[in-house]
């Protein structure tokens, strides 16, 4: 089931991002900031919701929209934060990664939106 890979894909990001985290404040280093801000909230909290309603709620997590809609958040939940810190240490000129990764959170929260809304009007 979906729900279950992106609960135990965000906490492994999760991890991550903290452990970045702490490698900043020993460094006294907080250039990737932002990118750590984002790789916590948008790979490893949202996407760990977003997995938890699939759980809630197993006949949502077994469509196969879910399982797009949790790949594509899966996938730009990585390439936003990690375009993020490439754009922060080597330029403007990587712009194009922070944007796609964006892009593709932006259309698995929708596709998340939809989801939502069916399986609460199926409920009523």
């Amino acid at each position: 089931m979906i729900g279950s890979l992106m609960m135990c894909v965000s906490v492994v990001i999760l991890l991550i991002g903290m452990l970045a985290g702490v490698a900043m404040g020993i460094e006294q280093n907080f250039a990737l900031e932002p990118a750590h801000a984002h790789l916590n909230l948008v790979g490893g909290v949202l996407l760990f919701l977003f997995g938890l309603y699939y759980r809630l709620f197993p006949a949502a997590g077994q469509s196969a929209l879910a399982t797009v809609q949790g790949w594509l958040h899966i996938v730009g939940g990585i390439l936003f934060p990690l375009g993020v810190a490439v754009v922060i240490l080597k330029g403007d000129s990587y712009i194009a990664l922070p944007i796609l990764g964006s892009l593709i959170v932006i259309v698995a929260t929708a596709l998340f939106a939809v989801i939502v809304f069916r399986t609460s009007t199926s409920k009523a």
